[in-house]
């Protein structure tokens, strides 16, 4: 045990010594959490303070929940099989398996992805007739998501609606949980919400898991919404040996509902509780924290720390000053090309605020040939493939799930339309059975087409011959036969396109992945595997092993690391996204945002704007704020496109007018609006006409004699 204590710098050490009673740990980017987190856990069995099997800790994404898992067994060795570690959906879905039959599921339920989410709420929306513009899936699902978030069920928010949008909503929702529940199937919010619900109606099964949980450690704090919020709560509610770690300066994710009260008020929850910081960064070098921390410091719903670190001091950060889009992905690829000897190509990310800024970084990587990775893009287990076998696989497992049926019949059936489904479905009300059970009823239909019957009953007949075949064989093998008794993969082969043939190859894929979860899992059942399918996420799927330059959103590096890091689009408008300056808590978590993309560079830090941005045609641009909040001793600004920018001032310095410096792209600050940059010019002398544009993309146009102008650059 003194070993590995022997490892840790002392603010480490006293948090992962502490014995009993609630912990505060605030770790700061890159300060060993991870290490922390494992640690106190080796700590408490090693010490007897804890059996292995009375220790809980959650964290947020399987990647994160496996590196704990690797690191307590090389500590603990065998000791460690008996701890529960897992995502907090994940552990959510295991106890819901056992008793959720106390509300009505069975334990093979379904868990919905996003896209089956999607797919049950259109049908909600057509059945309602409401107009699809302003009733969209996305916005419907995420309202209904902000709901399951701070604990609000279907009924409630009834009671809360008020205007014509909210009643309908509350409609969709109430139509939506009824269609889930006669699914047997449960969406990720309700895993919360529901044990929630269970836990606070069933007293003897939260007191028997807080008996089973002596000690309870949270990952990612900051991240928690209110529904785990009360989760945790309720298991620490008897022996109060809750430990969270967390950074309120690295919590990004409010628009998901994540609530950084939690954190910030743990104190008010728990009085005694002990707080630690850990501010000593083992990541990146001295000016690269000072950049994150000159920004993130302006913030006023922060607890004050500040990282250090006894690595280099390194070099500046460097500004990429350029004309426009594409001229910033340039330059990024000469950058990469500039350092390409120092570094593997794994070691660059390129971090971006939106998807959409992708694309033309992605043309000027492939006409480089640089190799590169997108993290976010299509899942694997949202290709189409993909998921019309899965189909099979979840019907297999729970019969009651009319979505995965409905996508077998209109994958693998002919002549099944919406009419015909529709006709299904009321033969199974008619005759109170499952649409599962109707296939096997649909000979005695007479207004169902020849065709469709024909299909439908091969269907049913194979669904049979599987279920049979389930039971003798291991899933991946099934999966095998699924795939040799529809030809679905040999129909692909045939075809022999390059998109055929790349489907079939991801159909292989497929059994290869069931094949090694079936052998790494502790449980390697098929409802295991679907289980864990439905809760990946985007870091999940990533291999960070593959030689390429990788390109993410800012929200998907949270929790990496990367040699050089480059942060691009720092314009107002787009990084602060212009919807975020509505509020003083929205700006606040963008400037957080920043702060998680420089703290995830070790070496060089790369931040770039542009002056011009094709966004629903050609905007010019103002700098990014959080560039001004930088001090200018820590920045190198380049401008790879000098020359351009000497022709558009040579251009405007042709002009005659009263002030002859005032030039296009002349940064200004006006008396009035404040801070702005020369957009265009028209006229001279006595009637020289300005439009500038303001911070948050306020445009004026100002006659130059009266606006009582300062030029700064």
């Amino acid at each position: 045990m003194r070993d590995f204590l022997n490892e840790l710098n002392p603010p480490q050490k006293e948090a992962v010594t502490h014995s009993e009673g609630p912990l505060l740990i605030l770790a700061g980017a890159g300060s060993g959490k991870t290490r922390v987190l494992t640690y106190r856990i080796a700590y408490l069995v090693a010490e007897k303070l804890a059996l292995p099997e009375n220790i809980l800790g959650v964290t947020f994404t399987n990647k994160a929940a496996g590196e704990m898992k690797e690191r307590v067994a090389n500590l603990l060795g065998v000791k460690s099989a008996s701890i529960w570690l897992s995502t907090f959906h994940s552990f959510c879905a295991r106890v819901l398996r056992q008793q959720g039959n106390l509300l009505g599921y069975s334990r093979s339920f379904s868990i919905y992805d996003e896209d089956d989410q999607t797919s049950l709420i259109n049908q909600c929306i057509r059945q309602r007739d409401l107009p699809k513009q302003r009733f969209s899936a996305g916005i419907v699902l995420n309202k209904i998501s902000s709901c399951k978030n701070v604990l609000i069920d279907w009924q409630s928010y009834h009671n809360l609606a008020h205007d014509y949008f909210e009643k309908r909503v509350a409609q969709l929702y109430q139509d939506y949980q009824t269609r889930l529940e006669k699914a047997n199937a449960l969406d990720f919010d309700d895993l919360i919400m529901l044990l929630v619900k269970l836990l606070q109606s069933k007293p003897e099964i939260l007191t028997r898991l807080q008996e089973r949980f002596a000690h309870i450690l949270v990952d990612e704090y900051q991240d928690t919404n209110h529904a785990q919020y009360v989760l945790v709560n309720l298991l620490a509610g008897k022996t109060k040996n809750l430990a969270v770690v967390g950074d309120d300066d690295q919590s990004i994710y409010g628009w998901r509902g994540a609530d950084l009260k939690n954190i910030l008020d743990f104190e008010r929850d728990y009085p005694d509780c002990k707080i630690i910081r850990l501010e000593q960064n083992y990541r990146s070098s001295q000016k690269i924290l000072e950049v994150a921390w000159s920004v993130v410091r302006n913030n006023l719903s922060r607890k004050e720390k500040k990282l250090w670190t006894e690595n280099q001091i390194g070099e500046r950060a460097r500004v990429l000053e350029v004309y426009d889009e594409k001229s910033e992905a340039l330059a990024v690829v000469e950058k990469i090309r500039e350092l390409r000897g120092k570094y593997n190509w794994s070691d660059y990310v390129i971090l971006y605020r939106t998807n959409a800024q992708s694309r033309v970084l992605e043309q000027k990587l492939r006409d480089s040939g640089i190799p590169y990775v997108i993290v976010g893009g299509v899942r694997f287990y949202e290709r189409k493939e993909i998921k019309d076998i899965l189909a099979f696989l979840k019907i297999l497992t729970n019969p009651r799930d009319d979505l995965s049926l409905k996508r077998i019949l209109k994958t693998f059936g002919e002549g099944i339309g919406e009419k015909t489904f529709s006709a299904l479905q009321a033969l199974a009300q008619v005759k109170g059975i499952t649409l599962y059970q109707a296939l096997g009823e649909v000979e005695s239909q007479r207004d169902l087409p020849s065709k469709a019957k024909r299909s439908i009953e091969r269907i049913g007949s194979w669904i049979r011959e599987f279920e049979q075949l389930r039971q003798r064989l291991p899933s991946d093998e099934l999966t095998e036969k699924i795939l040799e008794r529809t030809g679905y993969l040999e129909t692909l082969t045939s075809e022999r396109t390059e998109e055929s043939l790349s489907r079939a190859e991801n159909l292989k894929e497929l059994i290869v992945a069931i094949k090694e979860f079936r052998e790494r899992a502790e449980n390697g059942s098929l409802e295991s595997f679907l289980e864990e399918v439905a809760l990946i996420t985007d870091i999940d799927q990533w291999d960070n092993t593959k030689e390429a330059v990788s390109l993410m959103t800012l929200h998907s590096a949270k929790g990496l690391e990367f040699s050089v890091v480059f942060m691009v689009g720092l314009e107002e408008g787009l990084f602060p996204l212009s919807r975020s300056l509505e509020s003083v808590e929205q700006t606040e978590e963008e400037r957080r945002l920043f702060y998680v993309g420089c703290t995830r560079a070790k070496h060089s830090l790369f931040l770039s704007y542009a002056r011009t941005r094709s966004r629903f045609g050609q905007v010019f641009n103002l700098k990014s704020r959080f560039l001004d909040e930088i001090p200018e001793e820590l920045l190198e600004v380049e401008k790879p496109e000098q020359k351009i920018w000497d022709r558009v001032e040579e251009m405007a310095e042709g002009d005659t007018g009263i002030n002859p410096v005032l030039k296009i792209g002349s940064r200004i600050i006006h008396p009035n609006f404040g801070y702005g940059q020369v957009i265009s010019k028209e006229g001279s002398g006595q009637n020289l006409r300005l439009t500038v544009i303001f911070r948050g993309g306020v445009k004026k146009r100002l006659l130059a004699k009266y606006a009582d102008l300062e030029i700064v650059g």
